[in-house]
């Protein structure tokens, strides 16, 4: 690049830039445009170099998304279309990696078949690994034209690397899948790379019909343009097998009916070709009439061209048509030539072909050339071995890799469904636990309810014996008041009155005794009024009073002297009625027990306040005890044991034979 045309070059550059950021920028929908390819097929191959590079440093702060890796691959492609091999693989791996990220099967297929595209020419294994990824790829999404394509591919590694017998299994394989497909084009090279490779394993007759088979899907695809490359290049390949076979009419036959003007004109190489292998035809039929012209012809083309491959083909001919004019000179120079161009672009079997002709001709280096072409022989022979052994460890490698995947796979799945029956397990057992939580939430608040609907009757019960009493209080002061005090204060009142008539001494002695009754009177009344005072003892906690009453009914039951010490302390109208319940029935059920067995004199129930809010209920009698060891287990002792388990509580019991007993209920409410 000279410095005069480096500035215009960067400005081109800088414009293509600004173009492409205008449409990133104007675009948020269809973001396609920044990959304008038919603005991209009118650029020079520079300037279509420099809008690919522009494109991937855009493409560089995107998101991975699908149009995003699809544009790195048409990018990859283009690339790969203007020879930029690096550039082409550097963008492919790019896709390749942002598909596995977003596990993209179907663009790590294609980008993986990119990869080995840009490997094929440069390292052969490379290429056979990501085209056997790229099968596997396809053949997990279903995708069967893409899998024998990638078959072929790898059938078109192993030819080109010496291993016939390998690629022929491989286009076998594609064929296979391809029986029903309608991809002519994919046929035609399938058949024609079999052709290819039953050549080179000397099965001449089958090789012939495969490439008859090529020729047929030249006619599906219906090309319009009069010069059809597909149908020259199989005509070639059967002339070459009509060559090997001796059948060199035929040959010549098919070749001139190629040869023409247009076919120079538009396909200079093919028309190359064409010449040179009639040239080879003619020559080895005898027929040396225009064949050094033909060559040189021919060779003067590939030259221009620049293909080296080609060259190398043509020095060879070129080379045994001087030999059959025994001209060595020009004969050894060709071969020589040759020999160069081979070694060059690493084509072993021309290699060997070159040392093998100029051994026979060059007797003055005979010995070196057969030494060489022996060493080398053996080399490529072993190279071949070894590069059968890599593609075959490729093979099995990538085939391992799956099946640890595979059990890798099946273990995750085994896990996944463990650890799914486990959550599902845990729920289960956490619904069940909450199922109980709220079943035994709802039978305590039935129990509460229960506890409630029996304490509102026995306070029912209570508040009607103390309305009888309060009753029975009134009618008795009714009673006292009128005919007692009513009567005495009359009776006081009437003497009174007379006496206030008469003032002698003997009346003032007898008022003073009717005032001394007044004074008597005031007295019972103030008896009265005292006895009613007391009779108050109904007033104030009504839990108080349903034990107070429950005490003073085992008076006339009960020998012994039961006595409920309240504590001023407790605030029960805080406390649920389901502990004052339960608390009611264990003091009923221990009451019961004293009488029916404890044969006891006293008995003191009391409660106590721990803290703020534990309670403790102890009830203690002194009769004759039992033996916990024994007795432990009666029906009154269980029942005052569950009930307080049901509040949650701690229960404790201690008696001894003649040493009475205690019973300790505590809970915290």
């Amino acid at each position: 690049m000279s410095k005069s045309n480096y500035p215009l070059k960067n400005h081109t550059r800088i414009i293509i830039c600004l173009f492409l950021l205008l449409s990133f920028f104007s675009c948020k929908k269809n973001e396609v445009i920044l990959f304008d390819k038919a603005h991209i097929d009118n650029l020079s191959e520079n300037k279509k170099e420099y809008y690919l590079d522009s494109i991937v440093d855009l493409l560089k702060s995107k998101k991975n998304d699908s149009v995003t890796r699809n544009l790195y691959l048409n990018i990859a492609s283009e690339y790969y279309y203007i020879n930029n091999t690096n550039k082409s693989l550097s963008a492919s791996l790019k896709a390749l990696n942002l598909s596995k990220l977003a596990n993209d099967s179907i663009r790590m297929a294609k980008a993986s078949y990119f990869v080995g595209d840009c490997y094929e020419n440069s390292k052969k294994d490379s290429a056979y690994f990501y085209y056997l990824k790229a099968e596997k790829l396809y053949y997990a999404v279903d995708d069967y034209d893409n899998v024998a394509k990638m078959l072929f591919n790898k059938g078109h590694v192993l030819f080109y690397d010496g291993n016939y017998v390998e690629s022929e299994i491989q286009v076998s394989k594609a064929l296979q899948y391809l029986k029903k497909s309608g991809n002519y084009q994919l046929l035609y090279s399938c058949y024609t790379l079999m052709g290819n490779c039953l050549e080179k394993l000397v099965n001449y007759n089958e090789a012939l019909r495969y490439h008859n088979l090529a020729l047929g899907e030249i006619k599906k695809m219906k090309i319009n343009d009069s010069i059809n490359n597909y149908n020259i290049i199989s005509i070639i390949n059967i002339c070459n097998l009509y060559d090997l076979q001796g059948q060199y009419s035929k040959s010549i036959k098919e070749l001139e009916a190629l040869v023409s003007k247009d076919l120079r004109k538009k396909r200079p190489r093919l028309y190359a070709n064409v010449l040179s292998n009639l040239a080879y035809s003619k020559m080895k039929s005898g027929d040396y009439k225009n064949v050094e012209s033909m060559f040189a012809e021919s060779l003067k083309i590939v030259d221009s061209i620049g293909v080296e491959s080609d060259i190398l083909y043509k020095k060879i001919y070129i080379g045994q048509y001087f030999l059959t004019q025994s001209d060595t000179v020009k004969s050894i120079k060709n071969l020589k030539d040759a020999h160069t161009i081979a070694i060059k672009i690493n084509n072993s079997n021309e290699v060997l072909t070159s040392l093998k002709l100029l051994s026979e001709i060059d007797k003055k280096n005979s010995l070196a050339y057969t030494n060489e072409y022996i060493k080398l022989s053996d080399s490529i022979n072993y190279v071949q071995k070894n590069a059968d052994d890599k593609y075959a460890r490729i093979e099995y490698e990538t085939s391992r890799i799956e099946d640890e995947n595979k059990i890798l796979t099946k273990t995750n799945f085994y896990i996944l469904i463990i650890s799914f029956a486990l959550i599902l397990l845990l729920l289960v057992i956490l619904i069940l636990r909450y199922s109980k939580y709220k079943n035994k939430e709802l039978q305590f608040l039935n129990k509460q309810k229960l506890a409630n609907e029996e304490i509102y009757l026995l306070l029912m019960e209570q508040h009607e014996k103390i309305n009888n009493a309060k009753e029975n209080e009134k009618s008795k002061i009714a009673k006292e008041l009128h005919d007692g005090i009513m009567n005495r204060i009359y009776g006081v009142r009437m003497n009174l009155g007379f006496f206030n008539t008469k003032c002698d001494k003997e009346i003032i002695e007898k008022r003073k005794l009717y005032i001394f009754e007044l004074q008597n009177i005031e007295n019972e009344i103030r008896t009265i009024s005292h006895d009613l005072s007391q009779n108050n003892f109904f007033d104030g906690n009504d839990f108080n009073i349903l034990l107070l009453n429950l005490i003073e009914n085992q008076k006339d039951i009960s020998n012994t002297q039961f006595k409920y010490i309240n504590n001023e302390e407790l605030d029960w109208e805080s406390i649920q009625n389901i502990y004052k319940i339960n608390l009611y029935r264990i003091i009923q059920e221990a009451i019961l027990n004293i009488n029916k067995y404890a044969d006891a004199s006293n008995c003191e129930i009391k409660f106590h306040k721990i803290k703020n809010n534990l309670l403790k209920m102890t009830i203690i009698d002194d009769g004759k005890g039992f033996d916990l060891k024994v007795n432990s287990n009666g029906i009154g002792l269980n029942n005052i044991k569950e009930r307080t388990e049901f509040l949650k509580g701690n229960f404790n019991i201690e008696s001894n034979l003649g040493a009475g007993t205690k019973i300790e209920v505590s809970f915290k409410f």
